[in-house]
């Protein structure tokens, strides 16, 4: 087959969470099993654009409201990656030090624009487009309805969807920034009076996938108002579990980590890393160290954690390290019980890709309390590192993580609440007292099968079945 992925995101090229992961792994392993799979990326002004060389495949200009915008593709001449990744260069528009701002509409519909007009001008036509997120939403629609890409009208489209929360509306006196298409199809555009370009994914794509299915079944229940949507258009939804990069994410051949380990090696592997982030934290590496990696923000239920870590420091022996940035309060509060809890506690405020491997490697728990969890790649990092994912039962997580009670390997709670969560880690606590079942639970945890091969099979057989 052949494969064109169209996202905002792609590691190692430009990545602000799960979006920049999936697809910067799954195109290499549909490569791997034989097929072509390329990534259209739009062009950021970031560490990776400065750092490369770049040389141009196309030029071209697109159309929005009378207004003629010149555009380039270009690719990397110096970094050879695993996949072909395809950049837009748009300067004063796409050409930003940020991925995502406040209003994104005319930037990522230029995006897609340009996208479009390059394979269009191809000599041949792609099997299958895949487009991820309300970034690239409106593709679905403009191929198989807009004259200027009629070429595709008979192409398979894809949407996946990665967080239903963010849908990318706009209004209707926008409209103009669309290429021609036959006005009775104006309805597909909106949802709820504004032109919603996840909705009209949803409605327009040939295939809907979200990142795991327990995420599926929850968005036919709460989607932030596509619910309803979703349920009329189940016919043609499935739920897809994301995958983990063994590639990257290998803690026999990380380079990030002080020390290296496999499933044999565990308790002097996972000690050096721990010895490691004690010392740097100064934290005791005698007590059970647990980790918190992620968004500082209300769907990661981190405002929950500044109570829970109070209460529980206050009253149990054992370590935290909390790695992440987000809302400004938290940023603060979370800082602020570093001066209550000296030894015990610790926080890194921003991102840091070394050390959030070096915090799977080394924690003994990963603390997910998650509000909203499409799919979660967190716990599978930690889970394939020997650490322990406890975890709320919500999306991705319940499809991942089986909890001890049930012959499982991590904890699960059923509520983002003081309680819930406290409980979940005195349960952690116990578990921690039998060294001889943790050991025999981590190399059972390691030999999980959480691979992208696993989950690039099942991207295959649903694009297969829409393929003419």
């Amino acid at each position: 087959m052949n494969i064109i992925h169209i996202s905002a995101e792609c590691y190692p090229i430009a990545k602000v969470g799960g979006l920049g992961d999936v697809v910067g792994a799954l195109p290499k392993y549909q490569e791997k099993a034989g097929h072509s799979s390329r990534v259209i990326l739009p062009f950021y002004l970031n560490r990776y654009t400065d750092a490369h060389n770049f040389e141009t495949e196309f030029i071209g200009h697109i159309k929005m409201g009378g207004e003629k915008i010149p555009f380039s593709l270009v690719r990397s001449q110096d970094d050879k990656l695993e996949v072909d990744v395809l950049m837009v260069k748009i300067p004063d528009l796409l050409s930003t030090d940020y991925v995502y701002s406040f209003d994104d509409s005319k930037r990522f519909l230029a995006f897609s624009l340009a996208a479009l007009t390059y394979i269009v001008e191809q000599e041949t036509m792609p099997d299958v487009v895949n487009c991820h997120d309300h970034h690239t939403g409106l593709v679905p629609f403009m191929m198989s309805h807009c004259t200027a890409f009629a070429k595709l009208k008979e192409t398979p489209s894809i949407l996946t969807i990665h967080n239903a929360q963010y849908q990318g509306w706009f209004s209707h006196d926008k409209l103009h920034w669309l290429p021609e298409f036959p006005l009775q199809h104006v309805g597909l555009l909106d949802w709820d009076g504004q032109i919603n370009p996840l909705a009209c994914g949803i409605k327009c794509a040939w295939g809907v996938n979200s990142v795991s299915p327990g995420y599926m079944e929850e968005m036919m229940q709460q989607a932030n108002g596509l619910d309803g949507l979703i349920r009329h258009e189940r016919a043609k939804c499935r739920g897809i579990l994301n995958g983990v990069d063994f590639d990257v994410w290998n803690p026999e051949t990380d380079a990030y980590l002080p020390a290296n380990f496999d499933a044999q090696s565990v308790p002097t592997g996972k000690w050096a890393n721990k010895q490691w982030l004690c010392k740097e934290f100064q934290l005791d590496d005698q007590l059970p160290l647990f980790v918190f990696i992620g968004r500082l923000v209300y769907e990661k239920g981190a405002d929950v954690l500044v109570e829970v870590l109070d209460h529980i420091l206050s009253s149990h022996e054992l370590s935290v390290i909390m790695l992440g940035s987000g809302d400004p309060q938290l940023e603060t509060q979370l800082t602020a019980l570093k001066d209550r809890f000296p030894g015990n506690y610790n926080t890194f405020i921003g991102y840091n890709e070394e050390l959030s491997h070096r915090l799977y490697a080394g924690g003994d728990f990963l603390l997910m309390p998650s509000r909203v969890e499409p799919c979660g790649l967190n716990q599978m990092y930690a889970m394939r590192y020997g650490t322990f994912p406890i975890v709320r039962s919500v999306g991705g997580l319940k499809d991942t993580v089986i909890d001890l009670e049930d012959d499982g390997f991590g904890i699960r709670h059923a509520e983002v609440s003081v309680g819930d969560i406290a409980q979940a880690i005195e349960r952690a606590l116990d578990l921690w007292q039998n060294q001889e079942k943790v050991a025999k639970l981590i190399r059972r945890m390691m030999a999980i099968d959480n691979s992208w091969e696993r989950s690039s099979e099942q991207y295959l057989k649903f694009y297969q079945s829409y393929i003419l």
